[in-house]
């Protein structure tokens, strides 16, 4: 009698004797796959299905790995040339730049100063919360004189102010992967009405960063950044000018270091980029991973504009009885029935003549008749191939897809406070990014000159700014606020937030309307003055009761 195994049965409860297991066991070891990916093997020897060679999945499918930099730097200006062609030839992908930009930089962008106060006084009692909004107060000042001077002089091309220095960077960045700029100093720019700093910052096309001489990578040069043994940069080389602008060949061919800082800490050149990978030097933009998606669409554009050409089309002919035989015999015979059949039809309009309002009409001959052939009216599929594919580009990009298409038609209440909040949270990343890997370090380079001709409260015999910098320094960067889908119910959310202790009038400014409280304060302190001064009712937020305000001696 059979042996079983005890405690195993079947789905009937029957027990499984032992050459079962056996017989399985060997069945299974005879249908290991090769990785073939064939019908009918019951197992593979890869633990997962990535790892297979010979698939019909993966059989031609071997990437290299290799390092970030050599993922980028080789084939870089080929890709970054792709996507300045879509941006300036195609409306969508100059519009999701463009969104990106405006929802992370926008038309102000502003450093809110936060000097770490606790940490400063442990070194010196009198930086203390006071102290530290006295200075907020000051440099938020004597930044926007300089940042917004009208004559530029924060710009080293005096064209931009630093808002618009900052979104155009930030453009470079999201295009094409890298924002560059070198802080300059300039003396030659301290005089009457340039607000009186030295400090300028000069933007830099991402192009002119390369290797001296188009060298290749080497172990500590990638990609015009010189690095230390352990990656960090110390030196950026850049070329006097484009490289294929024809007028300055020469200057093009020439390269100058430039160190990322001086001795003692002050920024010489800000490069800024997304890192995806440890060891990467340079970066890639937004769309390169939709860049193929983008070309198909571009293409179907083209075709389905072209079909729509043709469906307008209409082609008119004549139908005669003379069939493809009758033809064929009178070209055989010199055309003489051909010519015949022309001159039956001539004079059977001479004889049968119609005449309509003095003009001749012409007439089909016996047999013949009018035929049309129009193109083929069928409706394509490409407003759904669109749509599916500004999709993925919403995806790859961190925006909501009615953001890049700017259809709202099919977006209700709930679905877009659900997208404009997860988009939210990848566009102010961005914004925090930028803030803190490019914007940041010009403050600090501006700040820095602040402190050393006295435009800022230091107290007496402080530390130094350059031992402290990143002590003094601190700053979050304010941006566009988020807006709002419905301002009555979400601004009665932030009453509620407020009033409940659970956030502050500083971050509502911030977040939702991309202002500063203090100058939202001193705003509302000046209307409630002008208020009382015409004796008009003050409203509920300003403490009115419903009666009007008395009226009060203005100051001179």
């Amino acid at each position: 009698m059979s042996e079983t195994r005890r405690g195993l049965v079947d789905a009937t409860g029957r027990a499984i004797r032992a050459e079962d297991v056996a017989r399985v066991r060997a069945r299974a070891s005879l249908n290991v796959g090769d990785g073939r990916g064939r019908p009918g093997e019951m197992s593979s020897p890869w633990a997962y299905d990535a790892q297979a060679w010979f698939s019909q999945d993966f059989g031609d499918w071997f990437p290299w790995v290799r390092s970030p930099d050599a993922e980028i730097n080789v084939d870089r200006d080929r890709v970054v040339g792709r996507l300045r062609d879509l941006t300036r030839n195609d409306g969508w992908a100059s519009g999701a730049i463009s969104t990106i930009a405006d929802s992370a930089i926008g038309g102000t962008f502003f450093p809110r100063p936060m000097p770490n106060w606790r940490v400063l006084n442990r070194l010196d009692a009198r930086f203390d919360r006071h102290w530290a909004a006295e200075f907020e107060a000051a440099a938020t000042a004597e930044w926007r004189l300089w940042a917004n001077d009208p004559n530029r002089w924060c710009d080293g091309a005096r064209a931009l102010s630093m808002t618009q220095i900052m979104r155009l960077a930030f453009m470079h960045k999201v295009r094409d992967g890298d924002a560059l700029a070198v802080v300059l100093w300039d003396p030659g720019s301290v005089q009457p009405g340039a607000a009186h700093y030295a400090t300028r910052v000069q933007l830099v096309d991402p192009d002119r960063l390369s290797n001296p001489y188009q060298m290749l990578d080497m172990d500590r040069m990638r990609g015009g950044v010189e690095t230390d043994l352990l990656g960090a940069p110390v030196a950026y080389w850049l070329r006097r000018a484009e490289p294929n602008d024809w007028f300055q060949a020469a200057e093009s061919m020439i390269w100058d270091r430039f160190d990322r800082e001086t001795p003692w800490g002050r920024p010489v050149v800000v490069h800024d980029f997304d890192r995806e990978r440890a060891g990467q030097h340079r970066g890639v933009g937004v769309l390169t991973a939709v860049v193929g998606r983008f070309k198909m669409l571009s293409r179907y554009d083209q075709v389905s504009l072209q079909h729509a050409v043709l469906q307008a089309l209409i082609g008119v002919f004549v139908k005669s009885p003379y069939d493809n035989e009758m033809v064929q015999s009178a070209m055989d015979s010199g055309g003489d029935q051909v010519g015949w059949y022309q001159d039956m039809r001539a004079a059977y309009n001479a004889e049968h003549p119609v005449m309509f309002g003095g003009v001749r009409l012409p007439k089909l001959f016996p047999g013949e008749s009018i035929e049309t052939v129009k193109a083929d009216t069928a409706l394509t599929q490409f407003e759904q191939f669109e749509h599916a594919v500004l999709r993925s580009v919403a995806a790859a990009v961190g925006c909501t897809a009615e953001e890049i298409t700017r259809d709202y038609s099919k977006t209700n209440y709930s679905s877009a406070r659900s997208a404009m909040l997860s988009a939210y949270k990848t566009l102010r990343r961005r914004s925090i990014d930028f803030g803190t890997g490019f914007a940041t370090p010009i403050y600090a380079a501006w700040l820095e000159e602040a402190a050393d001709r006295g435009r800022v409260p230091l107290p007496a015999g402080a530390p130094e700014f350059a031992a402290w910098r990143s002590a003094y320094a601190g700053v979050r960067w304010i941006g566009p606020g988020r807006g709002w889908v419905d301002p009555v119910k979400e601004r009665e959310g932030e009453i509620i937030g407020l009033d409940g202790g659970f956030g502050t009038l500083d971050e509502t400014c911030a977040e939702v309307e991309g202002s500063d409280w203090r100058d939202t304060l001193a705003q509302r302190a000046i209307e409630v003055e002008e208020m009382q001064a015409l004796g008009l009712k003050l409203p509920a937020w300003a403490g009115g009761g419903g009666e009007p305000a008395m009226k009060i001696k203005r100051p001179n």
